[in-house]
């Protein structure tokens, strides 16, 4: 047993799965400071995340509800959930044995893509939501505060001010709202393959909204990874293209968050491909 956890949650989570772990092996990974345990007994296995700040808490909370209104053969089966204000706990199958992403390749690429289009596809009575949904828009904020943005070395100021019309007009053109199940934190640290299928992990942010929007912004980090240029897969969609950049052009320039010191940098990589993307979309000089 794990001697970072009090008896308090080691016994939630027995109570939960329903026998008792004997190994509990630490995991390391995600961008949120959760307690995340891969634990066995025998032909027992399960995977715990215990959330461990507020931020996380509120994450694993939204994940339980995401769990109870989802079904596919592309969820994780759900071993055990508690809700709770602090300390949430959500238990899915051990996916240690799976294969992770990257590298890409054809087949492994079009067997994603396929699962992402069938979980598009799935009914779900999930609330109603979108990528910017609780969140500032991105090249709005760009334009607010340019800064943050421009300290990365990416562009000049003097491009901003060129191009930001025309990012400001596709941004505002991109519909958000629908009522396809989307999971909206696409990237290949949440895919894996099983003897199953395709398995899509971390739902806390899921719920109904645009389908074009939540495969955008999957795209650049796949880029990102080797994998094909974002538009050979959306193509003619330069509205999801100025979205998914703006997204990460309004955050990855700013102050490391200090419990998730990892996200900017994740948010850097992927502006990294999906302004690119934006650029060529929509015709806008390079520099």
């Amino acid at each position: 047993m794990s001697q970072n956890l009090s008896p308090d949650i080691t016994a939630r989570v027995e109570k939960l799965l329903g026998w008792t772990p004997e190994r509990w092996r630490p995991v390391f990974g995600g961008y949120t400071p959760a307690a995340r345990y891969a634990v066995a007994a025998g032909e027992h296995t399960g995977f715990v995340k215990i959330a461990t700040t507020e931020i996380s808490a509120r994450q694993v909370n939204s994940e339980i509800i995401a769990y109870a209104g989802i079904s596919g053969p592309f969820v994780p089966r759900l071993l055990g959930a508690e809700p709770h204000p602090t300390t949430p706990i959500l238990i899915i199958e051990d996916l240690s044995s799976a294969t992770w992403p990257p590298p890409w390749t054809d087949e492994l690429l079009g067997r994603v893509l396929d699962t992402i289009a069938e979980m598009h596809r799935t009914p779900s009575m999930l609330a109603h939501g979108g990528l910017l949904h609780g969140r500032e828009a991105g090249w709005p904020s760009v334009a607010a505060k340019p800064d943050p943005f421009l300290s990365l070395g990416l562009v000049s100021s003097q491009w901003l001010e060129r191009a930001l019309p025309t990012l400001l007009a596709a941004e505002a053109a991109c519909p958000l709202a629908g009522d396809a199940l989307t999971h909206l934190d696409l990237r290949s640290d949440n895919l894996c393959v099983t003897a199953e299928g395709v398995k899509i992990i971390d739902w806390a942010e899921a719920c109904r909204s645009d389908p074009g929007v939540d495969l955008g912004f999957f795209l650049p980090s796949l880029a990102y990874e080797g994998g094909p240029l974002p538009e050979t897969i959306l193509p003619e969609r330069a509205d999801v293209a100025a979205t998914v950049a703006g997204f990460f052009a309004a955050r990855a320039g700013l102050p490391d968050i200090p419990l998730s010191p990892f996200v900017r940098r994740v948010q850097r990589e992927q502006l990294s491909t999906a302004l690119p993307w934006a650029i060529r979309a929509l015709g806008l000089p390079q520099s």
